[in-house]
């Protein structure tokens, strides 16, 4: 069944987006709930017309995004984490990178950070969603709490 996504979905695509999925989970989970609608000819003639219309809306905000991503990238942040032998006790979340993040003055939502797990100090990066054709990094280090930095 064709169904158009009227909001994005994880892995499953995003707004406006033309998409192949089973009945079942079409009628019972995406169109009740406000995620899509039938792909019928009128709706996507429809979509096609809105489609052109924000084309060059849409370069404007994908600029947006790709400026936002060169200058989180550049943004190193540093976490403290108890740790014991080079081991952390806990990990760092989304949740506390998008804080860091807005304590330099760059919003982001915690739900388009994806961390991958560890348990050392060290460096490590962060995925994040910016626009459906933009990803950026984000670079953190993690310390343990109470050690002496060399540099200061």
């Amino acid at each position: 069944m064709q169904i158009i996504l009227t909001k994005d979905v994880d892995k499953l695509g995003y707004a406006n987006d033309i998409v192949d999925v089973k009945p079942g989970y079409a009628n019972n989970f995406l169109i009740p709930g406000g995620f899509a609608k039938v792909a019928t000819p009128t709706a996507r003639k429809i979509l096609a017309e809105n489609l052109k219309q924000r084309a060059h809306k849409d370069a404007k905000i994908q600029a947006d995004a790709q400026a936002l991503a060169d200058k989180i990238a550049n943004l190193p942040l540093v976490f403290k984490m108890k740790a014991a032998d080079g081991k952390i006790f806990g990990s760092v979340t989304s949740q506390m990178i998008a804080e860091a993040m807005a304590a330099k003055g760059v919003e982001l939502d915690k739900k388009n950070i994806t961390v991958e797990s560890f348990k050392t100090l060290g460096s490590y990066t962060a995925e994040v969603r910016l626009h459906k054709n933009v990803r950026g990094t984000i670079n953190f280090t993690v310390e343990a709490e109470g050690a002496a930095k060399d540099d200061e």
